[in-house]
């Protein structure tokens, strides 16, 4: 499945009124702990049905506070979430965002 990178508020909004479960994640490019969230997040996307998107944090920062404010979510780098229906249902930062706690999150 290919993600898709948001640049835009439209495009974050258009992507989170979607219908059904998928990920969000945010990516800060300067940063080794999101390099491995980061390579996490990919292994788990590109073996899954479930859609994707990523948020460069430095690069696309006005996307990357809308998410902060939007689900009233302390931002974090990494950090992702899992929607569905437009509400968050599982969120995690750092370390913690691996292949097997994604899946996890998804399947329940």
């Amino acid at each position: 499945m290919s993600i898709q990178q948001l640049h835009t508020l439209d495009e974050l909004h258009q992507y989170v009124g979607q219908p059904g479960k998928k990920l969000l994640f945010k990516h800060s490019t300067t940063c080794p702990i999101s390099a491995k969230a980061n390579e996490e997040f990919l292994a788990f996307a590109q073996s899954s049905d479930t859609p994707a998107a990523i948020v460069h944090v430095i690069e696309d920062r006005p996307v990357s506070n809308q998410i902060a404010e939007e689900f009233g979510i302390k931002h974090e780098s990494p950090q992702i979430f899992l929607l569905e229906d437009g509400e968050v249902r599982w969120n995690t930062s750092h370390w913690k965002i691996t292949r097997d706690a994604i899946k996890e999150a998804v399947s329940k």
